[in-house]
């Protein structure tokens, strides 16, 4: 066609050894490198569904709620802050505790809901199912769960039924003694919700909190470690965080790989991949695997190609 400029690729013919080829070995090594470097590029910026300010993901608010309300509600960030153990609360058994009784040298998932809300807090209990559900980590042994409510008038008798509910749902044998379901005063409340940077307020009119929605992991120290967003978390970031905040005592060898790969994003809430720690572990990766195509080669010249001295002999 005219105006249209034709040009050909043509691809250089590779040979399975010499000065105008590579070895397959070789030509192995090139692929994996490349393979590599592919792979550590940033993927494109990705929208996830998380406001900077509010963090309110799905679902309507109350109806007495108006937009400078919602300036009010928040999901802060305190990471490092150090929660109130000796905190007076009550389980679902009516009894009275303190939150650091359930800090048993174990990291801890952390949710503040309210056991009447009509939509947010089930959606977020339900997140926290779904992703711990999808690793290997076992309530009890791992990690242990917390679940406040920020209602002073929810009663131990609706902590009982909700841990029930949630339980059952999560079909692990030691969930019933490893996640419990807490009930406070609102002095304990605000202490608590204070400290984790968890803003909300009651709407008189319809009877309803307007609240954030996440869900904080907790050192065994009872220290803020990370937050996570919304109703739906990512089950490889949840096992993440659970691993780095026991300081590796939990977690396989390929966690703390991916802890060098994956570093943990306060502005989004998810680990996110750290490009330059990929491309030095694909480094250090190539670098072996060259030493040890070097070393065979040289095993091989050093012993000598079998045929290859009866070849020169009948060429004499």
């Amino acid at each position: 066609m005219s105006g249209t400029k034709r040009t050909d690729v043509r691809l250089p013919m590779t040979h399975p050894r010499g000065a105008q080829g590579f070895s397959p070995a070789t030509a192995g090594i090139l692929a994996l490198t490349i393979a590599m470097a592919l792979a550590a590029r940033p993927a494109g910026a990705q929208y996830n569904g998380v406001p900077a300010s509010g963090m309110m993901t799905k679902g309507g608010m109350p109806a007495g709620v108006t937009p400078d309300d919602l300036k009010r509600i928040d999901l802060e960030q305190r990471l490092g802050a150090q929660l109130p153990l000796d905190l007076p609360l009550r389980d679902e058994t009516g009894r009275p505790v303190s939150l650091g009784q359930y800090f048993d040298g174990k990291p801890v998932v952390l949710t503040l809901v309210y056991f009447q809300c009509p939509m947010l807090c089930p959606e977020t209990l339900n997140g926290v199912v779904g992703a711990l559900k999808l690793t290997s980590l076992q309530p009890g042994s791992d990690f242990n769960l917390v679940t406040v409510s920020f209602n002073p008038k929810d009663t131990p008798a609706l902590a009982a039924t909700e841990k029930q509910r949630y339980v059952e749902r999560y079909r692990r044998p030691a969930a019933a003694r490893s996640w419990h379901f807490l009930t406070g005063d609102d002095t304990a409340i605000k202490l608590l919700t204070e400290k984790v940077g968890f803003h909300y307020f009651y709407d008189a009119s319809s009877g309803q909190y307007a609240h954030p929605t996440g869900v904080m992991v907790i050192t065994p120290q009872g220290k803020v470690a990370r937050y996570f967003y919304g109703i739906e978390y990512s089950p490889r970031d949840m096992r993440l965080a659970l691993v780095e905040a026991s300081s590796g005592r939990i977690g396989t060898p390929v966690d703390k790989v991916l802890l060098y790969c994956y570093h943990y994003d306060p502005a989004t809430g998810k680990y996110s991949l750290v490009v330059l720690n990929v491309m030095r572990l694909g480094g250090i990766v190539t670098v072996a695997l060259l030493g040890a195509f070097l070393l065979v080669m040289w095993r091989q010249e050093k012993k000598g190609v079998p045929g290859h001295d009866v070849e020169q002999k009948s060429a004499r």
